[in-house]
């Protein structure tokens, strides 16, 4: 169930830059699959800044360092995943957006977030 959760969680993600895409100027994505390849880039980047320098600056902190930790994040992964297009301006307001969307779909499930308080 934990792997089928993680592919569910890369399909939204890749649903969520789609529709970034559309809204902000500067943030282009070719499709489906490079926005699929794009979420998994962002997510292995993502993951790299935050073991090396921690929680408080990762793309997945709070607060305005992990939001341009986040447009940079964005802004790198373009060279790595091709049919996507960002300037920085585009990577900051797709950021944004991002960061506006994931205040109504969770990061989290419920139940992730009940164990987890368990533990």
């Amino acid at each position: 169930m934990r792997f089928l959760g993680h592919v569910v969680r890369f399909i939204v993600s890749a649903l969520v830059l789609m529709v970034v895409g559309f809204l902000v100027p500067g943030f282009s994505v070719g499709g489906f699959w490079s926005a699929l390849m794009l979420a998994l880039v962002i997510a292995a980047i993502g993951w790299i800044v935050e073991s090396v320098f921690g929680k408080r600056v990762s793309p997945f902190g709070r607060g305005i360092v992990g939001f341009l930790i986040s447009a940079l994040v964005i802004w790198i992964a373009q060279f790595i995943v091709g049919g996507v297009a960002v300037t920085l301006l585009g990577a900051i307001l797709a950021a944004l957006v991002i960061g506006i969307i994931d205040l109504f779909i969770p990061v989290s499930t419920p139940y992730e977030a009940g164990r987890s308080r368990r533990s």
